[in-house]
């Protein structure tokens, strides 16, 4: 294959296990259908910390359904759900043919292996070095998800990690694309991954005032853009695409589900976990990946936001789509699909990037749930009621991932 950046890559599988369900099917069919994957955590650790946050959005289908016993023992969750979307697909892709040296895998988290660092931690405390469990640095290890899905698939281009809090699934997407553009692979496999559904994860998101307090009303608790919102509520769960250069994709006859067009990046500079209330940062990842992509602002039609449900967030992340297209922003159809997902943290931008795609696919872009009274600060054309019907012929789409440490990444996907 020649390199260089005219090499199209195309996306030919994906995967997913979220609180929505435990495949893409049955995800996808559950978006469509406004259905909310937040509820109240089951869990004992809840009341024995006085938690002042109850409600949470944990993965529809647990780990120990899908995988065998020895693989939950040996993984800590954020690695199980990897390798879960990752299997399907790789399934879903048709299980490529492809030599070893020539297949990468990329798959970013936030957090990483925050159970078994901690579950660790007090086996060391209560009862000694000796008891603490062999493989507890290559499970807490933040590269855990990728080298486990490296070994699982045989993939040997190079196992990448990237942590950009929030925005590390969309930006492992675009590296694995520069990976294919640059000709170190012919396939990738990227996504993100988080299992940090934890009482330190949930107490410290709390203890900022990030975390929606709405225990009495689950469901109705991540309402992007309305008035009534008070902040985000926390997930889990991983997804994942197999990405493709169009030579080896069309070599092989494989299904494609549209393009990954271009990527845009940059940083905030601004503070540790606030947004830049402009979107000056976010509104240049945006520019980017239209630019790259080869495409307008006229173009995009759909934008998969965001949208986290933080009273700040979402009119810094609204300011930032003006900011970028001006007017142009009227005729782009806008999804916050942390509605109904809550925030998966490292796996969000991945996962929102698997809605994008197929958004695109199947013309339709999901709307918005919980959105009673439409914040007037959001001058955004913002789905809600039904998902909307995108038009025929060559579309485009956007997906934004920000994070905390002012990263904000970008992609664009077109029709194919």
């Amino acid at each position: 294959m020649t390199a260089g950046s005219d090499v199209k890559v195309v996306v030919t599988g994906l995967g997913a296990t979220t609180p929505l369900g435990g495949d893409v099917p049955s995800t996808w069919s559950a978006i469509l259908a406004g259905t909310s994957g937040v509820r109240t955590l089951p869990y004992d650790w809840v009341a024995k910390y006085d938690l002042p946050v109850t409600i949470g959005a944990p993965v529809h289908t647990p780990a120990d359904q899908v995988l065998t016993k020895v693989e939950v023992r040996r993984l800590d969750p954020n690695a199980q759900y990897a390798i879960i979307a990752s299997r399907e697909a790789w399934a879903d892709a048709g299980k490529p043919e492809v030599e070893p040296e020539r297949l990468g895998v990329v798959i970013g988290t936030g957090i990483g292996g925050v159970w078994t660092l901690i579950d660790q931690w007090e086996n060391l405390r209560e009862k000694g070095p000796r008891r603490i469990f062999p493989l507890a640095v290559p499970m807490l290890m933040p590269n855990s998800a990728s080298g486990n899905v490296s070994l699982d698939l045989g993939a040997r281009a190079g196992a990448h990690t990237i942590v950009s809090a929030c925005a590390s699934g969309a930006e492992s997407m675009g590296f694995a694309a520069d990976m294919i553009r640059s000709d170190r692979a012919d396939v990738v496999v990227a996504g993100g991954a988080e299992g940090a559904m934890h009482p330190l994860c949930i107490g410290g998101f709390a203890a900022m005032q990030a975390l929606s307090k709405r225990n009495d009303d689950p469901a109705r608790a991540s309402r992007p853009y309305d008035t009534a919102r008070d902040g985000f509520v926390m997930g889990e769960g991983a997804a994942v695409i197999v990405l493709e250069s169009e030579e080896h994709a069309k070599a092989r006859g494989a299904r494609i589900y549209a393009e990954f067009a271009g990527l845009g990046m940059s940083a905030d500079s601004h503070h540790i976990a606030a947004p830049e209330p402009e979107g000056a940062g976010a509104s240049r990842a945006m520019v980017e990946a239209v630019q790259r992509a080869g495409l307008t602002p006229r173009d995009i039609i759909h934008i998969n936001a965001h949208a986290t449900s933080t009273p700040v967030g979402d009119i810094a992340e609204a300011n930032a789509i003006r900011r970028a297209f001006g007017s142009d922003a009227d005729a782009m159809a806008v999804s916050a699909t942390k509605s109904m997902t809550g925030h998966l943290l490292g796996a969000a931008g991945a996962l929102e990037g698997v809605l994008t795609i197929l958004a695109v696919h199947h013309r339709l872009a999901p709307a918005t749930i919980n959105l009673d009274d439409l914040d007037p600060q959001i001058d955004l054309d913002v789905i809600h009621g039904a998902a909307r019907t995108l038009p025929a012929g060559d579309i485009a789409a956007l997906n934004n991932s920000f994070g905390f440490g002012g990263h904000n990444v970008a992609f664009a996907v077109t029709s194919y």
